[in-house]
């Protein structure tokens, strides 16, 4: 089995974040499930206090932000790093409905952040 890539924690210390149980618990899957989304591609960790962690920000009810997935593969074919993703997702910008790509992610502007996400690649 392979290892879960795991990004370094460049969130500011107010981003909420869970722990992989209660990502599991909020997706009705198993632990093990959660691990393999991390794995693909769908989630991004980290490790904060030793524990391996997840934005909250990536869940919506009890799915993972629609898009997330796309757009964190789109970001791996132009060369990102799991870290460089996450600063990028994270990182404001006030010309996106909702000021940072995963705001403009969770509201539905899913099409807008992918085309930026590729435009980098060129």
């Amino acid at each position: 089995m392979s290892a879960i890539p795991v990004a370094d924690d460049v969130l500011d210390a107010d981003v909420a974040v869970l722990p992989l149980g209660e990502v599991a618990t909020a997706l009705g899957q198993s632990a093990n499930k959660v691990r393999q989304l991390l794995r693909d591609g769908q989630l991004i960790a980290v490790r904060r206090s030793g524990e391996l962690v997840v934005p909250a920000d990536f869940l919506v009810g009890n799915a993972v932000v629609k898009g997330l997935g796309g757009t964190i593969t789109v970001l791996a074919d132009a060369g990102f790093g799991r870290t460089e993703m996450l600063r990028w997702l994270f990182a404001a910008d006030e010309t996106l409905p909702g000021s940072t790509p995963i705001n403009a992610l969770r509201s539905s502007h899913g099409t807008e952040v992918k085309r930026r996400a590729q435009a980098m690649a060129f």
